[in-house]
């Protein structure tokens, strides 16, 4: 396939460039029509906006997308994770609203192995977390029981927003919209994204800056399920998003670096109550 259009010389550029190599290699094995027929027999999606909704008026704290991921590209490896579905069950456990698990193999260590475990142990609704740049990903994310995936504004076109986006709600995902500025956040409210997050690292540098997100909240719409992505090491961060109208917050590094995750998601839900 050809390359994406918006992205160029950013280490998102060639992340991407790996995906397309290996999702090359799987249509080899699974043709687009066959991968539609198993999306076609899927179990119906969770809803994970109705997960993922309300967070800043809930009693018990904002929601956490809880992510498995192994490795980083600007971290390195991270944790060795025996059992994704060990730690998915811990996340669902202690009150995740959804799980995030990273499938992207070449620089996050991930698979749709530890997607397909994760799924077979929890039953809230899962991110399936690649970089969707063909319609193929989502018909796989389908089959494999995903309800939601990741779409990065950065890495595609108006066109292919705006296509893939329709496909994820037509077979009944939703879709996790990434952001990172206030251009981005307007080409994600011109096809009505549902769920939209800004992610705090910046794409050329790989460098957090937390502050961003208050910088970029108040441009999202307000019927949008508002998700901080990035930049999590402790409750206060948690709790600062909280504080800067954020409905969810994806975690990842965070939780398989600590020795109790699900007390970790206890304590980071209380805290953004606090």
């Amino acid at each position: 396939m050809t390359r994406p259009n918006p992205v160029t010389g950013t280490v998102l550029d060639s992340i991407i460039d790996g995906v397309i190599q290996d999702m090359d290699a799987r249509k080899a094995d699974t043709p687009l029509a066959r991968m539609q027929q198993l999306a076609a027999e899927a179990s119906p999606a969770r809803d994970a906006h109705a997960a993922l909704l309300g967070g800043r008026d809930n009693p018990v704290g904002v929601n956490i997308i809880a992510e498995v991921k192994r490795s980083s590209p600007s971290a390195g490896p991270l944790a060795q994770i025996d059992s994704p579905a060990e730690l998915a069950a811990q996340y669902e456990a202690g009150g995740a609203a959804v799980i995030s698990v990273l499938t992207e193999q070449r620089r996050f260590n991930g698979s749709l192995q530890d997607f397909d475990a994760v799924r077979a142990r929890v039953d809230i609704p899962l991110l399936r977390k690649d970089f969707t740049v063909d319609e193929y990903q989502i018909y796989e994310a389908r089959a494999h029981d995903a309800d939601l995936v990741l779409l990065i504004v950065a890495a595609l076109d108006d066109a292919q927003l705006r296509d893939y986006l329709a496909l994820t709600h037509e077979l009944g995902m939703n879709a996790l919209v990434e952001t990172h500025t206030v251009e981005e956040i307007e080409r994600a409210a011109a096809v009505d994204s549902k769920i939209v997050g800004i992610n705090v690292r910046n794409l050329k540098t790989l460098e957090v800056d937390t502050s961003h997100y208050g910088t970029l909240a108040d441009q999202l719409p307000d019927n949008v399920v508002r998700v901080a992505e990035s930049g999590v090491k402790a409750a206060s961060d948690v709790a600062m998003y909280a504080s800067q109208g954020a409905d969810a917050v994806l975690v990842g590094e965070a939780l398989v670096k600590h020795g109790e995750p699900k007390q970790a998601i206890v304590d980071f839900r209380q805290a953004s109550r606090s």
